[in-house]
């Protein structure tokens, strides 16, 4: 089972009329034999919605493996707080860790960097998106989570992974995704099925399909988006130039590394294994 947002609903991953993406990718894999997979991923969805909708759902099946990838989404809001972050998260894996269910996790990619925004506008989401990864690293350890360290590789910066937005991973790169998170599952003895190939199955998307994409769809994601967290990404932006002028940017990073911190203590997790 996988729950999460259009990661893991397989947007930029096209087949039929549909997505399909990692996550069904990697269930074929998972067994020699036929493998039950249910997709409850959402795109747009934030740790709020997993918790909330898609974690009821998933309980009620009782899966033997599922994957909690989330939190971009989160970082790209206006009412981003890492402490809502950490508890959100550590009550839906404890909820599947205690039905006895083998969890997958993930951290994530900075969406400002996939996207090439400039730095002041960057480097806020980056720093957000780290503190999001640190509480994921740190939860994932306390409840014995197989974590796939996806905000790291080559394959970031190969652009044959990407879709035409920059920010989901086209067919190549959730066939990146669906083998890294094999090979884990497979050191633990817990993948016995083939492999996914690494190879895309369709010819990638034209230039003008791509092109087409974004003047359409991609237009109205980034437009629902820049309502929602324009304005206080500006205000972020100000304040990050003027820490820079000043010489005192540290500042920023030693301000969400103790947001983080408490965030884990709340919790009653050491701030260390982040």
């Amino acid at each position: 089972m996988a729950l999460g947002d259009s990661l893991t609903e397989g947007v930029g991953d096209p087949v039929g009329d549909g997505w399909r993406g990692w996550a069904a990718l990697l269930a074929d894999g998972l067994a020699e034999g036929a493998v039950e997979f249910t997709n409850l991923a959402v795109s747009g969805s934030q740790t709020r919605d997993v918790l909330e909708r898609q974690l009821p759902a998933g309980l009620a099946l009782r899966p033997d493996v599922v994957s909690v990838v989330i939190g971009v989404n989160d970082t790209l809001r206006c009412t981003f707080d890492i402490r809502a972050v950490a508890a959100r998260l550590d009550a839906v894996y404890a909820a599947f860790t205690e039905q006895g269910a083998v969890l997958l996790t993930a951290c994530l990619p900075d969406p400002g960097a996939m996207l090439g925004l400039p730095g002041a506008l960057s480097r806020p989401l980056a720093r957000r998106q780290r503190a999001v990864n640190a509480v994921v690293h740190a939860l994932s350890e306390r409840h014995g989570a197989v974590h796939l360290h996806a905000s790291e590789g080559a394959w970031l910066t190969d652009r044959a992974m990407w879709s035409a937005d920059r920010l989901h991973p086209g067919e190549r790169g959730h066939r990146q995704l669906a083998v890294r998170f094999h090979a884990v599952l497979a050191e633990r003895g817990l993948a016995r099925g083939t492999a996914p190939s690494p190879e895309p199955e369709f010819p990638a998307p034209t230039k003008s399909a791509s092109l087409w994409w974004l003047a359409t769809a991609g237009t109205g994601w980034m437009a629902r988006r820049c309502t929602d967290l324009l304005p206080q990404l500006l205000t972020l932006a100000a304040d990050e130039m003027r820490h820079r002028a000043r010489g005192t940017s540290a500042r920023l990073d030693l301000r969400a590394s103790a947001a983080v911190s408490a965030a884990l203590a709340g919790l009653s997790v050491e701030p260390d294994a982040a």
